[in-house]
Parts: C-alpha cells; structure tokens; sequence
C-alpha cells in the first residue's frame, strides 16, 4: 500500500502501533493531569555558583541524592553536591585528551549501572577520533569516590561513523537491567546510506546489551530476547530502528515507557515512544511526511506520539523526561522537552497534548533528573537550571 501519512499537527496517534503494543505502552492518560489548565513556569539558574563548558548531561546515582554529576562535550565529566548553593565542583572523569570534539562530536553521555554503590562501574559513549563512536566501562576510584579510574576503560561496543553528525549518544539502564543505546544515522544529509533502515549495521537505532554477561567474541552479551537475534544480516543488538539522531530518550520509571526525541530532516521533530522491534520510518518517512519521494510505503511504520514543525527558530528537539519530582506537582506525570535552536520547553501527556510551557531562548542541550526525580536543564551557556512555577502572572 502506497500512501503518505499525515496528521494534523498536534493530534497524532501511535495508528501504525497495534492494540497489544498500545496496551504494554500504558497509554492510558492521567486523570488527575490537566494540561490546558497548566501553570505558567519559569527557569532558574539552579546551582548558581557553576558553571560548566558546553554540558550535554546529567545524571544521578539513583540512592545517592547528595551528588550531581554533568559531563561537558569536551570529554569531562563534574560531580557537585545537590546543594543550590554549591560553589565546589570537581573532576570526575577526564578523557579530554582521547576525545574528538569536531561538530556533533564529544563525550556524548554516559550512566551509572544499577549496582554501582557496589561495583563501581560507569558506561561512557564518545567519539576517540571523527570515524568512530565507543561505548566504554569506567570503574570509580577504590580511594576516592569523586574520581574515575582512567586507566580502567574496557570498551564495550565501536560503532563506525561516516560522518561528525548525528551520533546519538544516549545512555540508559532499562527497568530489565540491560543498557539502551541511541545511536544516530550516521550523519550526511537524508540518510544517504540508508543507515536507518538497513538491520545489519547499528546506526539510526536504540540498542540493547547486557553488561552482566559476555558472549564470545564480545565484551558484552545480546539478550537473548531482542528483537533481531535469530534473523539473518541483522545485528542482534538492534532493539528498534528507523531513527534519524534520537537526542536524549528516557524511561518513565513508573511506566516504564521508552520516550525519544528524534531530531528531524527539514520538516518535522519528533517524539517517539519506543517498542521492541519498532520501526520509526526514517528515512522512508520524517516524521508523518513523505521524504522518500518514490519509495513511501508506510506499512507496518511506527507515527511519533507527536511532532512539530520546523520554523525559523523550532529546529533540533531534545528529549526529556516524564516528570516524576515532587516539587512541581502539576507537571506530574507530564513528559517535559524542548528545542535546543529556539529554547522553547514544552509538557506532552501519553494521549499527544501538548502544551508551551516556557520559552527560555537557552540552548537546551539535555535534561537530567537527580535521585529525587527533579528535572533539570543543562544549556550551552554553561548553566544547570531548573523549572520553576510563577505564583502570579503579571498584566
């Protein structure tokens, strides 16, 4: 069946998902969630005394709620107490030296594993050179839990790149304990390689290893029930696929649903929630557009939650976070995002309202949340700030 999908913008649905998947998404909105009648918000500078080059991530420990920890593109990560009035910060992994920062290259992300208050182990993704992307395990330092063990990097998994874009670089624990990886096409305007949609490469995917185990030949091991495993010329890495550059994805920890932002072509961002074995369409589709002009079969493609179109200033969405804090009660329950170009941030239900909560004009590199669940926002001004409600709007 030849057709082009389309949705008006901002009543989308997940119409290529069937019931089955709707159902272990846990669609179901909150009732006790409001958007129309949202607050109107602000953001605060929340840690006014740092500031950080080019922050592209923040993460907690999960049971330690008294440190930060944010990495810069330029290969450092920094920890601080989770104190307002913080003024020291200090290095916690330092790979500036081994990292190439070209374009969208860098210390992409990283995340702590789920027995880390006892095995000590971080997983870090970066770029050692411009045709190259590792994921890589740290381990802490066994005299200081403020620094990094350099010298004990195991790399995981190499992903090539063709080009210094669209690297991805998201990574995630999964509620099953495997590792989530997003990675990009590749680079190169549309996909000229068909990256996305090819199964046998692991470019313009979300991956899936398990860190636990080591199969032969591997410094890992493929769980055995992803998606691809038993097909031929496909990478059993492979968790879902048709993606163009998902920047930050998240899972809600109450849900356990897989949300993405996945950075759009010329038309269309999106946000994506993700299945096991789902194709996203690109570069067949952008977003719920026809971008293959001779070839835009849609069939059994999976339509994001919701999309928005590229204006002058809407331009690169960053993923975000469903918001699971307790001090902003009426975003609870609510995903929260925005645009890196036009800084505008925005609360998305699991039935694809949308709401403009703030435009901040900041360069909204990635959220982050801390052990309590609060949300923050690192920007390429150098700053970590945080959402705030305003008591009364003035006229």
């Amino acid at each position: 069946m030849k057709r082009i999908a389309s949705v008006l913008l901002g009543v989308t649905s997940l119409f290529y998902i069937s019931c089955s998947d709707a159902d272990e998404l846990n669609l179901t909105p909150n009732p006790d969630v409001q958007i129309d009648s949202l607050a109107v918000f602000t953001v605060n500078n929340a840690f006014s005394n740092l500031s950080f080059n080019n922050p592209l991530d923040l993460q907690a420990t999960g049971a330690d709620s008294t440190r930060i920890f944010v990495a810069e593109k330029g290969g450092i990560i920094k920890v601080f107490n989770n104190v307002a009035t913080t003024e020291e910060v200090t290095t916690f992994l330092d790979i500036s030296a081994r990292t190439a920062t070209a374009s969208e290259l860098g210390l992409l992300g990283f995340a702590f594993h789920p027995q880390y208050t006892t095995n000590g182990f971080l997983y870090v993704v970066y770029t050692p050179n411009e045709e190259l992307a590792v994921v890589s395990r740290f381990k802490v330092s066994e005299t200081d839990a403020n620094m990094v063990d350099e010298t004990s990097e195991t790399i995981l998994l190499e992903i090539p790149q063709p080009a210094t874009n669209h690297n991805g670089g998201q990574l995630a624990f999964g509620p099953d304990g495997f590792l989530y990886i997003a990675s990009g096409d590749g680079g190169g305007s549309g996909d000229p390689d068909g990256n996305a949609q090819n199964l046998s490469n692991l470019l313009g995917k979300i991956l899936r290893i398990d860190v636990d185990a080591m199969d032969e030949g591997l410094n890992y091991a493929i769980p055995s029930d992803n998606p691809f495993v038993e097909e031929e010329n496909a990478r059993g890495e492979v968790f879902a696929y048709g993606l163009r550059n998902p920047w930050r994805f998240s899972f809600d920890n109450q849900t356990n649903t897989l949300w993405a932002g996945d950075v759009g072509q010329d038309e269309k961002e999106e946000i994506n929630l993700i299945v096991k074995g789902g194709n996203y369409g690109w570069n067949i589709l952008e977003g719920t557009s026809c971008f293959l002009e001779n070839d835009c079969d849609d069939t059994g493609l999976i339509a994001p939650l919701y999309e928005y179109g590229r204006t002058e200033n809407d331009k690169s969405v960053t993923g975000g976070y469903v918001y699971r804090g307790d001090a902003l009660p009426e975003l609870q329950g609510l995903y929260i995002y925005g645009d890196f170009v036009s800084g505008r941030i925005w609360a998305l239900d699991q039935a694809g309202n949308n709401k403009l909560i703030f435009e901040s004009e900041l360069a909204i590199s990635s959220f982050g949340s801390d052990a309590n669940n609060e949300l923050y926002i690192c920007a390429f001004d150098g700053k970590i700030y945080e959402l705030a409600e305003v008591a009364e709007v003035q006229p």
